[in-house]
């Protein structure tokens, strides 16, 4: 059983060298809203990795949001990356991590959880992270793995996977 507020906090320790201010742009702010949750049943280094996986996508999704902005542009509308957990009807926990980037094309949405289906650059990015996260939230955990994104305006990951450990391997 594990505190998963306590997960997102130490994937976000380990993060932290890419979410301080840098010379092209002020720090990436992070507005947390836990809820009061149970400890939940799971597996916590893969749930870690799915954390891992969500925030450094977020970051990336911001760093590449900001191409072609002034510092004072970032300044004005700053980058923020919002994680709120809850506790649901179902039993469940919820993890939500939204960022205030882009956005993802419609076009592309349908595709972000096939393995080795990427957006960055070569060299950048593997396209497993998404992948991985949706294999370890739905078959190790037996949840859900969703994606809602608006271009121009950011995008939101969420997740739900159950208090209760009922063996799902």
């Amino acid at each position: 059983k594990v505190d998963v507020c306590e997960g997102i906090d130490s994937t976000l320790m380990i993060l932290q060298h890419r979410l301080k201010a840098r010379a092209e742009r002020p720090a990436i702010e992070i507005v947390r809203e836990y809820g009061d949750l149970p400890l939940v049943e799971c597996y916590a280094g893969q749930l870690n990795q799915v954390f891992m996986n969500l925030l450094s996508n977020a970051i990336d999704a911001l760093e590449e949001s900001n191409a072609g902005r002034s510092f004072r542009d970032i300044v004005d509308k700053p980058n923020r990356i919002s994680i709120k957990t809850t506790k649901t009807e179902q039993d469940c926990v919820q993890i939500t991590i939204a960022d205030n980037g882009a956005g993802i094309p419609e076009k592309l949405r349908s595709r972000i959880f096939d393995p080795f289906f990427t957006t960055k650059p070569v060299g950048k990015g593997t396209g497993l992270g998404l992948s991985i996260s949706y294999q370890v939230v739905t078959e190790k955990h037996g949840g859900k793995l969703w994606c809602d994104s608006t271009q121009g305006e950011g995008t939101q990951f969420a997740f739900e996977i159950p208090i209760h450990r009922t063996d799902v391997d």
